[in-house]
């Protein structure tokens, strides 16, 4: 009778452990890349890239690198719940002239996606 329940407690613990590996945070963006097409110099700048945490555990975005000082990417610290939705804000500086391609750099604590690439581009022209 103990070896039984002595294997039992073993089995019963296998499978939790198999449980909590399961866990995981999943992030899926609705665009990765997002064209601002011509716009006007001095025109807003700020665009939101939306996103869904379609894991099962919470994720947590502990990064955002623009690719130059003109890119400048914000996000809530706080983790998103599996099932919930968020956004980045990436605002461009719209006083630079010409046609831009930038980047953002997200790092995450999502296991299959832990680094994540954004794309703004469009064409500033001057107002007429």
């Amino acid at each position: 009778m103990k070896n039984l329940i002595g294997k039992l407690s073993i089995v019963c613990f296998v499978i939790l452990l198999g449980m909590s590996a399961t866990q995981a945070q999943s992030i899926k963006f609705e665009s990765l890349e997002i064209d601002y097409g011509q716009i006007k110099q001095g025109d807003e700048g700020t665009r939101l890239f939306k996103f869904t945490n379609i894991g099962n555990a919470p994720l947590v975005i502990t990064n955002a690198q623009g690719s130059c000082g003109c890119t400048v990417p914000s996000y809530s610290q706080a983790p998103i719940a599996p099932n919930s939705s968020s956004e980045i804000s990436v605002r461009y500086d719209t006083n630079r002239i010409g046609a831009f391609t930038k980047t953002v750099t997200l790092t995450t604590n999502d296991p299959t996606h832990p680094t994540v690439v954004l794309t703004i581009r469009g064409t500033v022209n001057t107002p007429q």
